[in-house]
């Protein structure tokens, strides 16, 4: 099972190799936002039948699901 710092690391390793491939900047950093929002999103599924009941549980779910809707403003907006 993936914890958090293992995300962390895959989506920063992410991040690395589309800066290194030359990747735009936005593009890349719109990807690392969706991806780690949403595979923090997931770990936050699967425990909540522990935490659902808590106020920062829900506070944390709600930041979870912005930082994907920041990535996907990210990739969008080309302009």
């Amino acid at each position: 099972m993936l914890t958090v710092p293992h995300i962390t690391a895959l989506a920063g390793a992410i991040l690395g190799i589309l800066l290194v491939l030359g990747v735009e900047v936005n593009t890349a950093l719109g990807i690392f936002a969706l991806s780690y929002g949403f595979m923090l999103l997931i770990l936050g599924l699967v425990v909540a039948p522990h935490f659902s009941r808590m106020l920062w549980y829900r506070v944390m779910m709600v930041f979870f699901a912005l930082l994907m809707l920041l990535g996907v403003v990210l990739l969008l907006d080309r302009g």
